[in-house]
């Protein structure tokens, strides 16, 4: 993986291309619909039909048995789209998903350790607040790396966002692919482009459109990653 394999996205959301866009999952965001896993399953069907670079299985909160029924349902919907799994690399493992994503204090754990589940993943990224996180996250094997909050966003209400100058500063210091996280939507990624990244990572804005129960379903994709 490299910086210069993606393709170009335009500024327009009416023919925007989300090519640059790794797309991060939050089901909390389909609490109030009656049967919210089922809202949220059909989101992620909307979600990978707009081609995004990736999706993150972020939810995170969950415990690891029901982190992996979710994740196995996820992973039925693919179109193709790569799925990164997070958090859990056994489930990972369990379920045969070579793309991870984790913590950076448990990348760091498991390298420091010579954990041999790490040698099981072709794929694994890890979050960066800071060039020496970023390094850090390399010198661990990381294959890319989220940098942010870039703007303030309201995953995060009152942290001020670090700025196009703190990913220009990280995305300058290491080789790796480095996405913008945090506020980042289809009008700002233009300006994370010139900022030196190779992209940009969204939560709320693939899912803002999404969160109405009125939203049609679509019929289920079952292409194998």
């Amino acid at each position: 993986m490299n910086k210069n394999v993606l393709t170009s996205a335009s500024a327009k959301t009416a023919c925007f291309s989300y090519a640059r866009m790794i797309a991060v999952s939050n089901r909390h965001y389909f609490d109030g619909e009656p049967d919210p896993e089922a809202a949220f399953l059909n989101g992620i069907r909307h979600i990978l039909l707009k081609a995004p670079r990736a999706l993150i299985l972020r939810e995170k909160d969950l415990s690891p048995e029901a982190y992996a029924l979710l994740a196995q349902k996820v992973l039925s919907l693919s179109t193709g789209i790569p799925i990164i799994l997070h958090s859990f690399p056994q489930v990972a493992q369990q379920l045969g998903v070579k793309r991870i994503h984790l913590p950076l204090p448990l990348l760091q754990q498991m390298a420091d350790t010579s954990d041999p589940l790490l040698s099981f993943f072709s794929l694994i990224g890890t979050s960066v607040h800071s060039v020496s996180d970023a390094e850090a996250a390399v010198s661990c094997g990381a294959a890319y790396c989220l940098a942010g909050n870039i703007f303030e966003t309201q995953c995060k209400i009152g942290l001020p966002g670090r700025g196009l100058e703190f990913l220009r500063e990280v995305s300058g210091r290491v080789w790796i692919p480095v996405y913008g996280i945090g506020g980042v939507n289809e009008e700002n990624l233009p300006q994370l482009l010139n900022a030196g990244a190779a992209g940009g990572c969204m939560m709320s804005g693939f899912c803002r459109d999404l969160i109405s129960s009125t939203q049609p379903d679509l019929p289920s994709q079952s292409t194998p990653l």
